[in-house]
């Protein structure tokens, strides 16, 4: 039997299945991502290039909100552990090193400062955070965004094509890494991310005719 709130198309919060008109649309993979275009990004005007990115997938977009964060919600977003702290100081390390300037400090010290200096990045103007919603959407999203070194990230990603920083650049000049845009790593992750920075009635839900084209199991009555 359906369930009494299965919408037209598709849309349900949890996993599972839509039997609407006898067609039955396979919901396991729809989730939501989060992503922030960083003050970078908004300082440069490319918060329009980056969003058609994005939508012109068939991506949904169900919230925005243009802020200044607060510190403290950074820190929280930011949620590194002590394993993350000494693998990302290494190479921190290491490029000290090949560039011939003194190392002064633990590795583990030196990751603490990535995260010290992307919450002053991430507070030092506007951000436009938003939640993206659609077909494995994480994956999708994390494809288009590219690896977080715009250096090596490949041709065609958001960052491989709009941006040049480097690990290298940002680690000697004391900085973070200018990659204009974060996205969540896994499911998990996004859901997290969604509650710190959102509350449920900031979240709307609503159709879009695209969705017909991409994901009516039958994808009849186009024809008049």
């Amino acid at each position: 039997m359906a369930p009494r709130s299965c919408p037209r198309f598709f849309y349900l919060q949890k996993p599972g299945f839509c039997y609407n008109k006898a067609k039955i649309i396979n919901l396991y993979f729809m989730e939501r991502s989060f992503v922030i275009i960083k003050p970078d990004g908004v300082q440069r005007g490319l918060m329009g290039e980056i969003i058609k990115r994005f939508e012109r997938t068939g991506l949904k977009f169900v919230a925005f909100k243009f802020l200044v964060p607060e510190a403290d919600t950074c820190w929280k977003h930011y949620n590194k552990d002590e394993k993350w702290f000494s693998e990302k100081g290494a190479l921190i390390v290491k490029d000290r090193e090949a560039a011939g300037m003194p190392v002064e400090k633990e590795a583990i010290e030196y990751g603490k400062d990535i995260v010290n200096q992307l919450v002053k990045f991430m507070t030092s103007g506007p951000v436009l955070a938003m939640i993206i919603e659609g077909n494995q959407a994480v994956g999708i999203v994390k494809k288009l965004v590219g690896g977080t070194e715009p250096l090596t990230s490949d041709v065609g990603t958001i960052r491989g094509d709009l941006t040049l920083d480097s690990y290298s650049l940002s680690a000697t000049s004391g900085r973070a890494v200018r990659n204009l845009i974060h996205c969540s790593d896994k499911p998990a992750e996004a859901e997290r991310e969604i509650g710190l920075w959102f509350k449920d009635e900031d979240i709307i839900k609503y159709n879009v005719i695209q969705e017909k084209v991409l994901y009516d199991v039958n994808l009849d009555g186009i024809l008049e």
